[in-house]
């Protein structure tokens, strides 16, 4: 949906929705980079990490599809800015939980 400010600048609004898809790519980096080793330890803490990250994929798509579903049609950045910020979340959740332990 267009602004109706006077001072609507489309190229910034894709520059910052590109700053933050940057940002949620760095973030998904570092949790996949902690998983793996976490994962590669083995044992039950491994297989709890495992289950954890296929539900929360998995939670993650379905919500996001119904979140889009219910939006209606929109344009392709406000599409795309949501996607963005629904994911960027649990990411950063998991990168803090990671880091701890």
């Amino acid at each position: 949906m267009p602004r109706k400010s006077q001072n609507f600048n489309p190229m910034a609004d894709w520059l910052q929705l590109g700053a933050s898809g940057m940002q949620l790519w760095s973030d998904a980096c570092s949790v996949i980079a902690l998983r793996t080793i976490r994962m590669a330890q083995g044992g039950k803490t491994a297989e709890r990490e495992a289950q954890l990250m296929v539900d929360e994929k998995i939670d993650a798509n379905m919500s996001l599809a119904m979140k889009l579903a219910m939006a209606g049609p929109s344009s392709p950045e406000a599409t795309m800015r949501r996607a963005v910020q629904h994911y960027s979340k649990p990411v950063k959740a998991n990168r803090r939980r990671l880091m701890k332990g």
